[in-house]
This record gives C-alpha cells, structure tokens and sequence, in this order.
C-alpha cells in the first residue's frame, strides 16, 4: 500500500504534508507534487495536512482513475526533485482548489 497525490494538487501544490513526511517521500514539480511509492511507509500523516484532500491510498476504491494517478506518481517523482520543507502555496491555488477537471493543466 502506499499514498497517492491526485488530480486535486494541480495549480495548487500546497505543501503542508511534506513538512510530516517522517521519510522525504515527496517530490516536487512546477505545479503538483508526487509521492515515491517505493518509498512511501503508508503512515498517512500526509492525509489529513493537505487542504484540498488531493491525498489518497491506492486502496481507495472511491478515486475514479486511481491506477493512472499511481503510475504519474510513480513516474513523476523519479524524475522530480525531492522536497523536504513546506512552502508556500502557487499563487493559484485559492483560484484553483476548488476544479475538479484540472488533469490537462499538469507540468511535467
């Protein structure tokens, strides 16, 4: 099992849950964050910080789409940088917390 960053964190990138990651599983791109399932220990901690609930558990049957999200994770943070301190959020993200359809405004 490991947590997954979904469509919700894109033009946000809040990063409240990298500050409680007790092993540095996140990486960070130009406007969405992934999780390294390799590296991720299930703890959660992460679930609860993220303000836009952009977090989920591959186990969670109620995520439509939740396979691609795991393998962008997966591909995503082997190609990003890892970030270990909390910063401010995009500029966008009061504007964009809220847009469920937001897959097509992803950078990678």
């Amino acid at each position: 099992m490991t947590y997954v960053v979904t469509e919700a964190c894109i033009q946000c990138k809040y990063t409240d849950c990298v500050s409680v990651c007790p092993v540095d599983c996140f990486y960070e791109g130009p406007n969405f964050l992934a999780i390294n399932p390799d590296e991720c220990i299930d703890c959660a901690v992460c679930v609860p910080e993220c303000p836009v609930n952009a977090i989920v558990s591959d186990s969670d049957t109620n995520t439509p789409n939740l396979e691609h999200w795991l393998e962008i994770n997966n591909t995503l943070s082997k190609q990003w940088i890892n970030i270990t301190k909390c910063k401010d959020p995009l500029p966008t993200a009061e504007e964009f917390k809220d847009i469920v359809d937001k897959q097509h405004l992803l950078e990678k």
